[in-house]
């Protein structure tokens, strides 16, 4: 009885770890290109390929490796397993992927879009699809952002504007991030080619018919090098993030250049309005300083001044020409201290000494370079 508890445990167990290991939906693409789907256990999966159970442990940034004569990529989204007869496509019911899958990558595998004439092996054509189709994504992205980013940027950076649009630096803020995520998209991209790219070791094992295949073997050997066709197969699409990635950091320069620019002409506005606010202060001053007459006539106390009627509009004169006076003597001493100042004046002496200095200068220069020639003539002869 104890026995047959143990066998039922054991079984019961079993079933619930099968029952609880991912399944993967497979599509997978032989070297013509026809195509086949069904769903594995994550399990069976990686002992029919030889794999380990780490190996399609999938992390989320960008990676190719090499297994046991199988390249194993990770593209984002897409999981990829490429052997020498098939490629297969793990977890591929994504929106971003099936017209991909189903409209290109079949007639790319089947031998398509290749860079050189002659044919080259499975794999070559598998890896090739598989970085177009990164490549192609990137550029859409940064084909979305760009107008976007030129649009908003001309926007803001408008002189006439006296404020600044909130939604406007709220669309620029936002298509900053995304272009941050592009720049960090491209920069793992070329890390992880120029990774390849660096060890020649890792370059021969991407090339897995060469040592799993008579013939190509034998034209490895007869001049046509497999492996130099791959470090060109890559270097081709580092160029090609090298280009996006200067697009993109061209626009962080726009972005942040007119950060720059916005900042300058707020900061302009703002000294409009305060030497305006300070114009007025001073025109308050200079009213209220003479103002004080019209209080001490405002007193209660008789004199025989209130008595001549050209009083009033003698004192009244009197203070709107004092106060004039007072505030454009103000405002000509704020003019004379915000003017930028002047370059230093250089004396016509010292202008008169340099050009006759670098007169001699020339002269001797060219004698030397006369006499150097014609030393070199008579050592010739």
């Amino acid at each position: 009885s104890g026995k047959f508890y143990q066998h039922a445990t054991t079984e019961a167990s079993q079933a619930t770890l099968a029952s609880v290991s991912p399944v993967f939906a497979v599509m997978k693409f032989d070297k013509e290109g026809n195509t086949t789907y069904f769903e594995k256990k994550k399990t069976e999966l990686y002992q029919e390929l030889g794999l380990q159970a780490r190996d399609l442990r999938f992390q989320h940034l960008m990676s190719i490796a090499t297994r046991n004569n199988r390249i194993i990529m990770r593209m984002e989204f897409l999981k990829a397993v490429i052997t020498p007869e098939f490629l297969l496509i793990l977890d591929y019911r994504n929106l971003n992927l099936e017209h991909w899958l189903l409209n290109e990558l079949a007639t790319q595998l089947a031998g398509e879009g290749q860079l050189v004439t002659y044919s080259l092996p499975f794999e070559f054509r598998a890896i090739e699809a598989i970085l177009q189709y990164r490549i192609s994504k990137l550029q859409g992205r940064l084909n979305t952002l760009q107008p976007q980013i030129l649009e908003t940027l001309e926007a803001l950076v408008d002189p006439k504007l006296l404020s600044v649009d909130r939604s406007k630096l709220h669309i620029l803020l936002q298509n900053g991030k995304s272009l941050s995520e592009l720049e960090t998209d491209l920069k793992v991209f070329k890390e992880t080619i120029l990774e390849i790219l660096d060890e020649e070791e890792l370059i021969e094992e991407l090339c897995l018919s060469k040592w799993t295949d008579p013939q190509v073997f034998e034209e490895s050997t007869s001049g046509i090098d497999h492996a130099e066709e791959m470090e060109l197969l890559l270097e081709n699409y580092y160029r090609q993030a090298e280009d996006l990635a200067n697009e993109a950091r061209e626009l962080r320069v726009m972005i942040d250049d007119s950060e720059s620019i916005i900042f300058i002409n707020l900061d302009s506005h703002r000294n409009v309005m305060m030497r305006l606010n300070l114009q007025l202060t001073m025109g308050t001053f200079s009213l209220s300083l003479f103002g004080l007459i019209g209080v001490a006539f405002g007193m209660n106390l008789e004199s025989s001044l209130e008595e001549d009627p050209r009083i009033f509009w003698l004192v009244t004169g009197i203070m709107f020409l004092g106060s004039g006076l007072i505030w454009r003597r103000l405002l000509s001493f704020l003019g004379r201290h915000l003017e930028p100042p002047l370059p230093p004046h250089v004396p016509a002496v010292l202008k008169k000494s340099q050009l006759v200095a670098g007169r001699v200068e020339i002269k001797n220069n060219l004698k030397a370079e006369t006499f150097g020639l014609s030393r070199s003539t008579l050592t010739n002869q």
